[in-house]
């Protein structure tokens, strides 16, 4: 079987696409996306996708990009939304091409009533859970990307870079390569040139390992997500005293759960403050506040999380 047989009989049996169900690929040129946009065409409908590109105008590269994806939207028959930044926010500039991407692709979905589909890798999921394994303490960090995740989906997490780029070859494709990942500039481009390779000198089936076992630990978080929808209460709330009898492992985990659900997204850390809620009082009314901006408060023995308050200043 060809790898476009592969990839295209792969990604119809996962259902992550399927044919005449509205779908946004964010599209960037390069050979992942590239990929996952003739994937989508066949597999949905050309009538139903539409590719959307982010234009951040950093690079000097940005604009024989943009002129990439015209023509290959063009030669696919496609639509294609072109979104240019018009400013850089302050701070760190791939959290914000990342917000800018995802704001404009949600926002496109939503008009289309479609779903939102990312070209990113089986090689993408070792970098990332690497690259969160070395920054976070969370468990989340050893989770990685989920096939599908709200209007997310990933239809070519099961492949690698290499099928992708085979993917392209095969249909006679070129696409862009962003020379920043070439570089050691930002950490993924230190993860995929420096790390990766080291692991793969460490084990041949470094990336294999790390994979099989993010999928185990996947499956077993399942598995705890249900003991902690066992003890939390209608109203997201729980008590004093059931949260000191429970394992602390479990204990941490009922926490930040109810801590993300105030957020509405991750907040990691808020769950190492578990003893100091559990020396809160069972009279009367207590509180501390957790990191995220979030106040965990005991009323006569129940704890319940929100927001933590603005301060007032008098004037």
């Amino acid at each position: 079987m060809s790898v476009v047989e592969l990839l295209r009989t792969g990604v119809r049996e996962q259902g992550m696409l399927a044919y005449g169900r509205p779908v946004v690929v964010m599209l960037s040129g390069g050979r992942d996306s590239t990929c996952l946009l003739d994937v989508a065409v066949e597999v949905c409908g050309a009538d139903v996708v539409t590719a959307l590109h982010v234009n951040y105008g950093l690079r000097e590269s940005a604009g024989d990009d943009e002129r990439y994806c015209v023509d290959l939207c063009r030669h696919l028959g496609v639509g294609l939304e072109l979104k240019r930044a018009r400013s850089r926010a302050p701070g760190n500039m791939q959290a914000w091409a990342r917000e800018l991407r995802y704001d404009a692709a949600n926002q496109l979905a939503l008009s289309l009533g479609a779903e939102i589909a990312a070209g990113h890798t089986s090689t993408d999921q070792v970098e990332t859970i690497l690259y969160r394994l070395a920054s976070s303490p969370s468990r989340r960090a050893l989770l990685g990307m989920r096939l599908r995740e709200g209007n997310l989906v990933r239809p070519l997490l099961p492949f690698t870079r290499e099928q992708t780029g085979e993917y392209c070859q095969e249909r006679g494709f070129s696409w862009r390569d962003d020379e920043s990942n070439d570089s050691g500039v930002y950490a993924r481009g230190r993860i995929r040139n420096g790390l990766v390779p080291a692991f793969r000198q460490i084990h041949p089936g470094a990336e294999q390992n790390v994979l099989a076992l993010a999928e185990t630990l996947r499956d077993e978080s399942e598995v705890l997500d249900g003991l902690v929808d066992m003890e939390i209460a209608a109203g997201g709330v729980v008590g004093l005293s059931r949260l000191r009898m429970l394992p602390p492992a479990l204990a941490r985990l009922v926490v930040q759960r109810l801590v993300d659900g105030v957020q509405e997204r991750p907040t990691p850390g808020a769950a190492r403050r578990l003893e100091d809620i559990l020396a809160l009082s069972d009279v009367g009314t207590s509180h501390v506040d957790l990191r995220g901006g979030v106040r965990a408060t005991a009323v006569d023995g129940i704890v319940s999380f929100d927001r933590t308050p603005a301060i007032v200043r008098e004037p």
